[in-house]
């Protein structure tokens, strides 16, 4: 045999490949930017902080911004506020939109079709449409300037009902004939059965409700007038004033607020892409 008969075959480019990773290198950077540059913004002084070229990585870091941002401001009571509501909401969210989807999806009742669709319909309602009429309700109802307000408003959500009967409508209906056989209630089911089968939804059910819940802006501008009670969004604007705006100190109180976020989807990322791929296994 001749020699040529024993060399390798050369491998082929795949330029497909090639530029895939290209593309997801440059998406990566044009996403991640912002928040480097809020971060290095975060360590230096007004005066730097918009400066060209940009100086990502401060010769001088100003470490003191992280010190003044609890002193200026009450900016630990509004961290305080802000968990409170998030976590609240979360777990309220958690149990009504998992106990609304089994009803949906495993129960038999007239219409059932027809409350899902027409409740599911509400998605696509702004809320600024039906802003100033949920005011007027607080208003009448004396909840106007509390928390409980935006505690009751965002008790329930139709997109979490959605993503939680998605995924209870995987899981088959013989497990439930079985544990209605051996006696068990409706209530014993869900409690019992369907939450344990259902954590990477609630997983990816949590990751939405905290973010949005956390970050929300309008809705405590609308409602908490009260120093006392405002959340850590309101409270980074009074590094705003009206002659000038302390912007080392708003991208240091930003990264603050950046941290539970952060936390809570790396504790939970695990199920994130697990929960958003079996919500639409069965529809």
């Amino acid at each position: 045999m001749t020699a040529t008969a024993f060399k390798r075959p050369k491998r082929r480019i795949k330029w497909g490949l090639i530029l895939t990773y290209v593309a997801a290198i440059v998406v990566t950077v044009t996403m991640l930017a912002p928040f480097v540059w809020m971060l290095s913004a975060s360590l230096k002084l007004d005066r730097d902080v918009f400066a060209f070229p940009i100086e990502w990585i401060p010769s001088e870091p100003r470490w003191r911004n992280y010190i003044d941002i609890w002193t200026k401001i009450p900016l630990g009571l509004f961290v305080y506020n802000t968990a409170k509501l998030t976590i609240i909401v979360t777990v309220l969210q958690l149990l009504t939109s998992s106990f609304a989807a089994y009803a949906f999806a495993k129960l038999r009742f007239p219409y059932r079709n027809t409350l899902f669709l027409a409740y599911i319909a509400t998605i696509a309602m702004p809320w600024q449409v039906y802003m100033v009429p949920q005011f007027l309700l607080m208003r009448e109802l004396g909840l106007s300037n509390t928390h409980l307000a935006l505690i009751c408003l965002q008790a329930f959500t139709a997109f979490g009902v959605f993503l939680m009967r998605q995924f209870y409508m995987s899981i088959p209906n013989e497990l439930c004939e079985a544990a209605r056989i051996d006696g068990m209630s409706e209530y014993g089911i869900w409690w019992r059965i369907m939450l344990p089968l259902s954590m990477p939804a609630l997983s990816t059910l949590t990751i939405f409700t905290f973010v949005t819940t956390w970050n929300d802006f309008l809705g405590p501008l609308i409602y908490l007038t009260k120093t006392e009670l405002k959340t850590i969004q309101i409270g980074i604007r009074m590094f705003i004033t009206q002659y000038s705006q302390e912007y080392g100190l708003i991208m240091a109180a930003s990264v603050v607020a950046l941290v539970p976020v952060l936390l809570v989807f790396l504790a939970l990322q695990r199920f994130f892409v697990e929960g958003i791929a079996s919500t639409g296994v069965k529809g």
